[in-house]
This record gives C-alpha cells, structure tokens and sequence, in this order.
C-alpha cells in the first residue's frame, strides 16, 4: 500500500472538484475524471434501502447464524476489537496524547502496550488537531511507530493546503471516510475533539448527534474510532454531554499519581477504565511512565496502581464507605483502614463519622 501515492492523487481529486465547482459557477463544463483509486469506494452514507428491505431481512434466532457475518477481531487486548468507538480522557496536560501514541504505535507495530498485546500488525491514521508537527514527527520517532503509522496533522494540512480539519463538518465527514476506505485503513485517532470538531456545543446532546452517525457509519465499515478528550471541571467525566459514551465500546480516563510528574521529558499516569463493554474479566488499574531520553528515544514503563493510589480515587469517584470501596478493591475493611491512615496523616484525607473524604 502506498499511502503518500494515494494521498497525493485524493488531494488532486479534492482540487480537481474545486475546479470544476468553479466551472460550473462559470457556466462551463466541469473537469473530469474522477481518479480510479476511487471510483469503487462506498460512499460515506448509504443509499435509502429498497422498499421491503426490512421484511427480507428478518430472521430467526438460529437462522441469524447462517448469515455469513465476520466476526469481529480483537485489536488490543480483549477490550478493544475492530469497529469499537473508544475515548481516552484526561485533565489538560496530564498525557493524552503520550497514551493515545503508545497506543497507536503498538497497533501499528504489533508489540504489546503496557499488559495488552495486539493481536496483529495494523495501518493507522492518527488525526492531530493540536501538536506542532514537527514536535508530532518527533515524539512518534521516539516510539519506534513504524510505516504503518499515518499522520494527518493540522499544521501540515494547513501548510501544503490551506485548509483547517473541523469534523464537525458533513463533508469533512465525507472526504475522510471515503479516504479510510480507498486505503483500507480500518483504526483512526482523533486527537482531540475540542480541536477537531468546530462550532459545535460540547454540552448540547443534540449537537453530538450530527457526529455520532458518522461514527456509525464508520463502525459499520468496520473501521475503529479513538476520540481523545478533556475531562470536565470535576476531572472525574468527560467534558460536556455524557450521551457520548452512550454508543462507546470502552472508555478509559487518565489520572494523576500521588506521586505525578509531567515535563517536557513524559509524564507518570493512572489508567483506569471507566467503561468496557469487550472484556470478560476486569481491567487493571495500571501506572505509566513515559520517557524521553536525550537520543530521542522514549520508554514506556508500566506497573500495577498502588493499593493507595486506587484508594484516593474511588474516594474521589464518591466512594466513602470502607465497605464500599473494599469491594470494589477486593480488599478487607482493615486494609482499608490502614490505607486511610496514610492518606489521613498525609493530609489530604479527611473521616467524619463512618465517611471518607478528600480535603
């Protein structure tokens, strides 16, 4: 597959409609033809299905097994599968984008990321709406993402032609579904919405609906989508609207460590999933460390949260029972107790009564 071959010809294709939309305000004939790349490619929405289309669809229970439908894949892990819609959330600069890299990168090279092993090599298409491209090329070297690995990035777009990536819009929606499918690229990051999607309301339910069918379409071709995203003021959801997660697969939120670290070398971060509709068993809670040494090169270390670390944010979840929070930790209520008399004399726990709380 060559990818900047077949970019090349769809930015000509895209310039080549231009010309003939400013052909037909002229009143002469439109340029022609379309490449061949891609004169087979499904459009974007499907066509209205032929009347009765539903009654021959109809089948029973068992007969549903006769239909031939492929079954889907696993990407990473047993949680993230082919056509899953999955967010990565987290507060402004705690290290979204250093997770969502190592991600796509392990997809791409088909190592393991952090316990999850992908389950085999992919073609991704990252979307960068915010980095520097330059500090983009650099940090995706430094992760060993090999030539799978497709950026579009804004700076880039803008730069070569004058154009701004806003998804909010219906033919933006178009061009990049019908770019995924001529390429059969089938995982695509989006990085981040707030930057991505212009002009649309974060809180308005309404407004996510406009994006949320082209999400769809997009499953149905079976390709995955990963929203990158801020967390709200409480730093516990996702900013605006919560019908988002309705139609997610997974969701996984980023949080700091008791002992957190950002700068410009990485950064230290809690995982934790907050939604997982793929696997049969539960995620770990898992601590990263990113690291960029002086080469350029950057490392990606994991380890269990700590028992403390867990403590502190399900209190922060709204957790304030010892009862509760041992059974979500499979821990004893002396464990607890013991874990809260850390947090106590550290200063940034407080118990009135029977109940927890930070300060």
């Amino acid at each position: 597959m060559n990818f900047a071959k077949n970019w090349s010809l769809f930015s000509d294709y895209l310039k080549s409609q231009q010309a003939s939309d400013s052909a037909r305000a002229a009143g002469e004939p439109p340029a022609e033809p379309v490449p061949e790349f891609l004169r087979d490619v499904a459009p974007a929405a499907p066509l209205a299905p032929a009347p009765g289309s539903m009654a021959r669809t109809l089948r029973t229970v068992p007969a549903l097994g006769s239909l031939d439908i492929p079954e889907r894949q696993p990407v990473l892990g047993d949680w993230f599968m082919e056509g899953d819609l999955g967010f990565i959330y987290a507060p402004r600069g705690l290290g979204k984008t250093w997770f969502a890299l190592g991600m796509a990168t392990a997809i791409t090279n088909g190592t393991a990321f952090g316990p999850w092993q992908a389950a085999a090599r992919r073609s991704i298409l990252y979307v960068d709406g915010e980095m520097p491209c330059q500090a983009l090329r650099a940090r995706v070297s430094g992760m060993g993402a090999g030539e799978g690995f497709v950026v579009l990035n804004h700076e880039a777009y803008f730069h070569l032609e004058g154009g701004v990536l806003n998804f909010a819009s219906p033919t933006a929606q178009h061009e990049l579904t019908e770019l995924l499918l001529a390429q059969g690229i089938t995982i695509v990051f989006l990085d981040n919405l707030s930057c991505l999607f212009s002009g649309m309301k974060e809180n308005d339910a309404d407004d996510w609906e406009s994006v949320l069918g082209w999400l769809l379409t997009l499953r149905r071709h079976r390709i995955a989508v990963v929203v990158v995203h801020h967390s709200g003021r409480n730093k516990e959801t996702m900013r605006g609207t919560s019908r988002r997660e309705d139609a997610a697969f997974w969701v996984i939120r980023l949080d700091e460590t008791l002992r957190g670290e950002v700068s410009r070398k990485g950064t230290t971060f809690r995982s934790m999933f907050t939604k997982d509709r793929n696997s049969r068993t539960e995620q770990p809670n898992i601590e990263w460390t990113f690291h960029s040494s002086e080469d350029g090169s950057i490392t990606i270390q994991t380890k269990p949260a700590s028992s403390l670390d867990t403590f502190r944010q399900w209190v922060a979840d709204g957790l304030t029972s010892a009862e509760d929070i041992a059974h979500e930790m499979g821990l004893t209520k002396g464990a607890i107790s013991r874990l809260a008399k850390i947090g106590i004399e550290a200063g940034w726990l407080v118990k009135r009564g029977r109940e927890y709380a930070l300060r």
